[in-house]
């Protein structure tokens, strides 16, 4: 049996204008719930940024959020957690990590109510250092996903690999990379794929596979290409009525009986939520997965290069992006900290907020000339850093804190206020 578990990312920064999210919502994220909702066998796991379950519910798309619950307390889609506004989570501090996970939990329970229960973790953009276990292990997650790239052992197809972190483990899932981009790319037609998925399991009598994108890549990146090929994958496959089917799938492990009644295909592919892929393999050793992303390459990796797209050693916009942003998180720190009056802690108050989306990642990935650029994007990220650096130190001048620390903290105003100048000169001339 070969098992295909796929997960999809919803996200959209909180930059995003009304106009073009209605335009994602009607060209994507309906069209897909049209899919699952006609192909009531079909299983998924799916990521939603709370930062996106805030816009929808906020600009009119509330049916989108009712649809994806809905199929989600048939068991029929997964969520995982993650951070809310998609932040780089091995580039921010431990507690804003934590943070951004805990107001992702906050925002998509309130919205998507007893069906959101995630029993993994998706990281934004699969960016993942050893520095990230701990908060993510003590949210009480049973695995998280990863892109290829991070395996440093051979690769998983009958076995499930686990981190450890101060003595407990955590399953690691690792994303077959090529295959989910030649699938983004429109390189890989429906039939294709399953050819691909027969041709990999060869010999063997069960082996999973891991594809994760954009769920942006159906409909919106690609015109129709959820019907054209998930939708025609699903057909080929054929549609098991009964969730009880995977529940069996553990028992029948050592048969050639076929789950499906409908075809020869259909008898060799089962598609399943990567959680339900923990109880069907056997769990492996322990591995210390590379620090990367799902846009790192073996080279990025052997020049230390992790996060070439958000922190690239060499890229000065990202470097300026970084400084500015940490100057951010220090004056934010401080405002809470010393706010002991109502001014004072309505100003923190507001920095704090400000912060928490001032940490998104599309600033940087816009920044990046890989070839991504887009001053707009990049500059409106830096007009959530400017408004939490003026809510943060009022909250500062306006305590009762004494003046050294006033002066001291202004001061670093000022080479916010420099970095800004630097960087909108870098713009100007990029």
């Amino acid at each position: 049996m070969i098992y295909w578990a796929q997960l999809l990312h919803f996200y959209q920064p909180p930059t995003q204008t009304a106009s073009m999210l209605k335009k994602i919502c009607d060209e994507s994220y309906r069209p897909l719930l049209q899919v699952f909702e006609e192909c009531p066998g079909a299983r998924a796991t799916i990521n939603f940024n709370g930062v996106l379950t805030d816009m929808l519910m906020d600009c009119g798309h509330k049916d989108v959020i009712d649809g994806y619950r809905s199929l989600a307390e048939k068991g029929q889609l997964e969520f995982t957690g993650t951070g809310k506004y998609h932040p780089i989570l091995p580039l921010i501090p431990h507690e804003e990590v934590k943070r951004q996970i805990e107001l992702n939990t906050q925002t998509n329970r309130r919205a998507f109510g007893q069906a959101y229960k995630p029993a993994g973790f998706f990281p934004p953009e699969m960016c993942y250092s050893r520095d990230i276990l701990r908060p993510v292990v003590e949210s009480d997650y049973c695995w998280m996903i990863l892109s290829g790239i991070a395996c440093p052992a051979d690769w998983p197809m009958d076995v499930i690999y686990r981190v450890e972190h101060e003595g407990r483990t955590m399953v690691v899932f690792f994303r077959d990379d090529v295959l989910s981009n030649r699938i983004s790319f429109q390189e890989l037609t429906a039939g294709q794929f399953i050819a691909h998925l027969e041709e990999w399991q060869g010999e063997r009598q069960n082996i999973y596979v891991v594809t994760a994108m954009d769920a942006e890549t159906y409909g919106h990146h690609i015109q129709d290409w959820e019907q054209a090929f998930l939708a025609r994958v699903y057909e080929e496959l054929g549609q098991p009525a009964q969730m009880e089917d995977v529940k069996q799938a553990k028992a029948l492990a050592g048969q050639h009986t076929a789950l499906l009644t409908n075809g020869e295909t259909a008898g060799r592919i089962q598609t399943v939520t990567i959680s339900e892929l923990f109880d069907l393999f056997p769990h492996g050793e322990v591995i210390d997965p590379r620090p990367s992303s799902w846009s790192t390459s073996a080279e990025d990796i052997e020049a230390g290069n992790y996060y070439p797209l958000w922190k690239d050693p060499d890229n000065e916009v990202h470097r300026l992006q970084w400084e500015h942003l940490n100057i951010c998180i220090d004056l934010v720190n401080k405002a809470l900290e010393c706010a002991d009056n109502e001014e004072s802690k309505h100003s923190a108050a507001i920095a704090r907020g400000l912060l928490d989306r001032a940490e998104h990642s599309c600033q940087m990935w816009w920044a990046s000339s890989r070839p991504m650029w887009d001053i707009n994007l990049i500059h409106m990220g830096l007009l959530d850093q400017l408004r939490t650096t003026v809510n943060a130190y009022r909250a500062i001048n306006k305590s009762g804190v004494d003046e050294e620390a006033k002066r001291d903290y202004y001061y670093r105003t000022v080479a916010a206020r420099d970095i800004r100048a630097k960087l909108e000169d870098r713009l100007f001339v990029q």
